[in-house]
């Protein structure tokens, strides 16, 4: 229900046409939303009783109470009845008419005060009805007439009175159709319709709040570490990562013999991901970070960076944006098994045991052999611990050679590409990028701005739903704790990026 009380008298005191209606009346009657009006109580409307009490059907089936108060005396006789009505009140409408003053500044001084007073803790929407048409005649200059009772109230005076109370002030010129179905009837639903929903919502609360104790939670779900074969969509993780070296898209880092002879190309947030030896190497941590002795001495002896140093111009006569560092490898035979040392560590399969019989292949001696895989061992090496036993295996090597790109998601280490989204910026890295979504491939590498362009503006997506994408380009997988908002939001992008694995990861969260 809605419950509207009505306050003040819109006739004009001094009109001769006494029997003029009233505004609640006259909506009543003229409104297509009321379907029914209690008779009965409306025909109390002419004796002219304190107040006229009026119900009603309004919006089909919601109930419209409507307490009409003309005489401002109701709070001077009977004060308790006036505050349970106002404090009851959905809507308060306080109307006046134009050409009684005296009536007015009555309203102004004595009554307002009141009404806002007892407003004062609750937001109840307040209108003013200004009625009637201003008498333009020339008013009477002599001091009899100072406080004639037919002198115009103002529009400012109206308005003022409407900012006093926090009240949306309307000026009715006439109580016919437009103005009173189409302009304060417009107005009146649409706080009637804001009363509903208010409503509706507190009660819609109120019983989550009482079926709470009794409802069954849902399972907590958990998104898995690794995505999960779904639709025929397995991980290409560890696909993606080797598939980039064989490509060398987004190369930074050169790798040379001290003859400068060869060339083998790699990638700085790869290599660094999976040894402590390159953090060291390319100064993402320094030897007290490292604190181990042995991995320290093994960079110096085996690898010298040359700063400064430049490539031979590209083919394509594209210059890279960021140029690659080129790293002598001191040892001649370490040299000539890297591409099988790099292969190894960007397929992620940890097959020591076919990384071996390769080397042993190429290299044809035993002794040779051992002397290459105990410097890869060292690559591997987590800080503090030793070396795996002589004839470790491929579990052994699993355990202590862990390829995590996380370290480097949403971190300026090595970055080399920024992402301008809603404001804010968010550091990459395009060897990863290029690896885990062919969208990106196409950006970086073909005749695009963003191939040679460090700031890249992200559009159309909020900033959570692209760090939640990059989160899975780098980890393939989610925060467990991740939005299910988020998901969807991946879900529908998805397909723009056309990493069409990441549907799997969704499917399975939501």
């Amino acid at each position: 229900s809605v419950n509207i009380v009505a306050l003040g008298n819109e006739r004009d005191g001094f009109s001769e046409d006494s029997q003029q209606p009233s505004l609640i009346w006259s909506y009543l009657g003229r409104s297509a939303l009321i379907s029914q009006i209690d008779s009965s109580l409306s025909a109390s409307h002419v004796g002219n009783p304190v107040f006229t009490e009026y119900q009603a059907c309004v919006f089909g089936n919601v109930k419209l109470v409507v307490h009409d108060c003309p005489a401002w005396d109701i709070f001077d006789s009977d004060w308790y009845t006036s505050c349970r009505l106002i404090g009851g009140a959905d809507i308060i409408v306080i109307k006046y008419s134009v050409n009684d003053k005296a009536s007015f500044q009555e309203l102004k001084d004595s009554y307002a005060p009141v009404v806002k007073k007892a407003l004062n803790h609750c937001s109840v929407p307040v209108i003013i009805s200004a009625i009637g048409a201003r008498k333009n005649g020339v008013p009477c200059t002599c001091p009899l007439c100072t406080s004639d009772r037919r002198s115009c109230v103002t529009t400012s005076e109206g308005v003022q009175l409407a900012k006093e109370l926090g009240a949306t002030y309307l000026e009715l010129h006439t109580l016919n159709d437009f103005y009173i179905q189409k302009y304060f009837g417009g107005v009146l639903e649409y706080f009637m319709i804001q009363n509903l929903n208010q409503k509706s919502s507190k009660k819609m609360k109120k019983r989550k709040r009482t079926q709470k104790c009794h409802r069954v939670q849902p399972p907590q779900l958990e998104q898995p570490e690794k995505m999960p074969i779904l639709k025929g969509e397995a991980s290409h993780y560890d696909t993606d990562l080797h598939n980039l070296l064989c490509c060398c898209q987004c190369a930074d880092v050169a790798f040379y013999p001290e003859d400068l002879s060869t060339v083998v190309e790699a990638h700085k947030v790869i290599l660094c991901s999976v040894s402590p030896l390159f953090m060291l190497l390319f100064e993402v941590k320094s030897p007290a970070d490292i604190a181990d002795a042995s991995i320290v001495q093994m960079a110096q002896n085996l690898f010298a960076v040359q700063t400064g140093a430049t490539l031979p111009p590209d083919p394509s006569g594209v210059p890279p944006c960021v140029p690659p560092v080129r790293v002598v490898v001191k040892d001649s035979v370490f040299c000539s098994c890297l591409p099988d040392i790099l292969h190894f560590m960007y397929s992620g399969a940890f097959q020591w045991e076919q990384l071996e019989e390769d080397i042993k292949k190429k290299l044809k001696d035993l002794e040779k052999t051992e002397h290459v895989l105990e410097k890869v061992k060292c690559i591997l090496k987590t800080p503090g611990k030793l070396n795996p036993v002589k004839n470790c295996r491929s579990h052994q090597i699993k355990q202590l050679y862990n390829t995590s790109l996380r370290l480097f998601f949403n971190t300026p280490l090595l970055a080399d590409v920024i992402f301008k989204i809603q404001g804010a910026t968010v550091p990459a890295h395009r060897a990863v990028l290029v690896a885990r979504c062919e969208v990106m491939a196409a950006m970086f590498n073909g005749n695009y701005l963003e191939a040679n362009s460090i700031l890249v503006p992200v559009y159309g997506v909020s900033k959570d739903t692209f760090l939640s994408f990059l989160e899975y380009l780098y980890t393939d997988s989610c925060c467990p704790g991740v939005r299910l908002f988020l998901i969807c939001c991946l879900l529908i992008r998805r397909t723009w990026w056309e990493v069409w694995s990441l549907e799997a990861v969704c499917e399975v969260v939501i």
